[in-house]
């Protein structure tokens, strides 16, 4: 575990195991979590020989809790100096939900050489609010909602997303995880409300579009079909049709947060992808 700061002065945390020499695998985590979001597939990644690296975001668990930067740019641009730092080369950059949009965003801009390969799980490009250019996107009304409930009760709402939509939990005969329901909580409580709140419009206002456009490695799109967070047809498909080397992988019924209730699933597909 470490910190690096930022230009800014923020202090960026992150977690740093495995093999200097092994190929890194660096992992964006999605809203309101941290990296500790990652604990399975880091520990699955770390035992097939990768070096596997993942920071909490600004104002998110044990970074710095800034009044400023909570945007995609600046994310990226926290990115960039953790891998500055720790000089990544060909590191796959594997994003989650909002971190899925951060991913994106770094890796169109990325120094060449420091990217090889990325992967997109339930992830928000190319832009999730509904608008003139994009009339399947969800209403803007939905994310005013959350922030209000936010700013109302943050406690509660972190408890109502993860028992419900996160993973697909409110679905007849779901298996329900209390361990997963409480962890989110605790992910979402350790950090800043400020920057919770500025993070529903960076990640649900930012088109990426061009990013898509510009980034030229191998990405895996994986999405669920079930997925009440990122609705998978205004997303996956129309994120890989931008792509230059875009793959969709589809998982019917799977929930957002796929990567925690089928981890078996995901880990052996995105170990296929980064091995290929």
């Amino acid at each position: 575990m470490g910190m690096v700061t930022t230009p800014d002065g923020t202090a960026i945390f992150y977690k740093d195991w495995g093999p200097r020499d092994g190929q890194p695998i660096v992992f964006h985590h999605g809203w309101p979590l941290s990296a500790d979001d990652w604990d399975n597939q880091m520990l699955f990644f770390l035992s097939h020989g990768y070096r596997v690296i993942a920071h909490d975001r600004r104002g998110h668990g044990r970074s710095s809790q800034t009044s400023s930067g909570h945007d995609m740019d600046t994310y990226a641009a926290d990115v960039a100096a953790l891998t500055g730092a720790l000089d990544l080369r060909g590191a796959v950059h594997i994003g989650h939900s909002t971190g899925g949009g951060e991913a994106t965003r770094y890796v169109a801009r990325a120094e060449p050489g420091r990217v090889g390969k990325a992967v997109l799980v339930g992830a928000v490009p190319p832009v999730m609010v509904k608008s003139e250019s994009n009339p399947g996107g969800t209403p803007l009304e939905v994310f005013d909602g959350f922030r209000a409930a936010l700013a109302a009760n943050r406690a509660q709402l972190y408890i109502d997303v993860p028992s419900g939509p996160f993973y697909g939990f409110n679905r007849p005969g779901a298996e329900v995880s209390q361990g997963l329901i409480d962890n989110w909580w605790r992910q979402g409580m350790t950090g800043a409300a400020n920057a919770q709140y500025e993070c529903i419009k960076a990640f649900s206002e930012t088109d990426f579009t061009e990013d898509l456009k510009q980034i030229d490695v191998p990405v895996l799109v994986a999405h669920g079909t079930d997925d009440q967070i990122v609705p998978y047809e205004d997303s996956a498909p129309l994120t890989v049709e931008l792509l230059k080397h875009g793959t969709l992988k589809t998982y019917e019924g799977y929930p957002h947060g796929m990567l925690s209730t089928h981890p078996d699933v995901l880990n052996r597909d995105i170990l296929e992808f980064v091995k290929s």
